[in-house]
């Protein structure tokens, strides 16, 4: 098994669901018999491990794994209602100045080896962790709040992907897609908030996935679940898995829910990647 794809879920901004996202589509393609790596880059602060429900069985960590200190074996923590689900945890004691870009290059071909797909959880902002978290993706997740200012934060991101990655620096473009998180309906209508078409067209990156505000989200996280384990008949699972379905080359329609209950209603068709 070679050649494992690499997607960075990134923001601008920080408490977008970035950390739950990457958790959610995780297990989701684990689910359907993926071999799946979920990294977490958010070295000093590290949920990742938290939502996964593996806080206590870290030992070794990414930086560790980048310095020398331990085998990326070693540092792996295989999860344990998936067999094919693993996480690399990150640091809570060092701080970001810890990763270089040679080391978080080795780690990342040696995973490419031995998974599927490598979901790297991109610490907020635009400094040198999430450059780290990006500089050698395939692809990237943008993962937004239908809020002018993380639709704006998500701008500079973009940016970023388009200058500070490999795949740009070799003269291509990093494919993109916008997940939409904390959608409310009602909101939405009552222009409370801003209307999917209107991030799509900001932004112009084809929407991957409309996720509804839902308690669901937060009861999975806190029993250290991802709701599309904890919950799969959730509206906020479904949303996610659909969104996987998208990220792995289906040609689907984006489902947009309608109202707090979580019944999807009207299809979008956006553009294509």
């Amino acid at each position: 098994m070679t050649d494992g794809k690499v997607i960075v879920v990134t923001s601008g901004k920080g408490g977008v669901g970035k950390t739950t996202s990457t958790a959610a589509i995780a297990s989701a393609l684990a689910k359907d018999g993926e071999r799946v790596c979920a990294v977490d880059f958010d070295v000093g602060l590290r949920n990742l491990d938290l939502i996964m429900g593996a806080e206590r069985r870290v030992v070794f960590d990414l930086v560790n794994v980048v310095r020398g200190e331990a085998s990326i074996k070693q540092a792996l923590v295989r999860d344990k209602r998936l067999d094919t689900l693993f996480l690399l945890p990150a640091s809570q004691t060092r701080d970001k100045d810890a990763l270089t870009d040679e080391g978080v290059a080795s780690v990342i071909n040696e995973l490419r080896m031995s998974f599927d797909w490598i979901i790297c959880d991109s610490p907020a902002g635009i400094e040198r962790g999430a450059t780290l978290a990006m500089r050698y993706a395939d692809a990237a997740i943008i993962v937004s709040n239908p809020e002018v200012s993380s639709v704006r934060d998500c701008d500079r991101i973009i940016g970023l992907l388009d200058a500070k990655t490999i795949v740009a620096e070799n003269g291509g473009r990093m494919p993109k897609h916008l997940l939409v998180t904390r959608f409310d309906a009602e909101r939405a209508k009552t222009g409370e908030m801003l209307a999917i078409e209107d991030m799509v067209d900001i932004l112009s990156v084809p929407l991957l996935g409309v996720i509804p505000e839902s308690k669901d989200v937060l009861k999975a996280s806190n029993v250290g679940s991802p709701v599309t384990i904890a919950n799969e008949n959730s509206a906020p699972a479904r949303a996610y898995v659909e969104a996987v379905r998208r990220l792995r080359g289906e040609d689907i329609p984006v489902t947009i829910p309608e109202d707090r209950k979580g019944i999807f209603g009207k299809l979008f068709r956006g553009r294509a990647a």
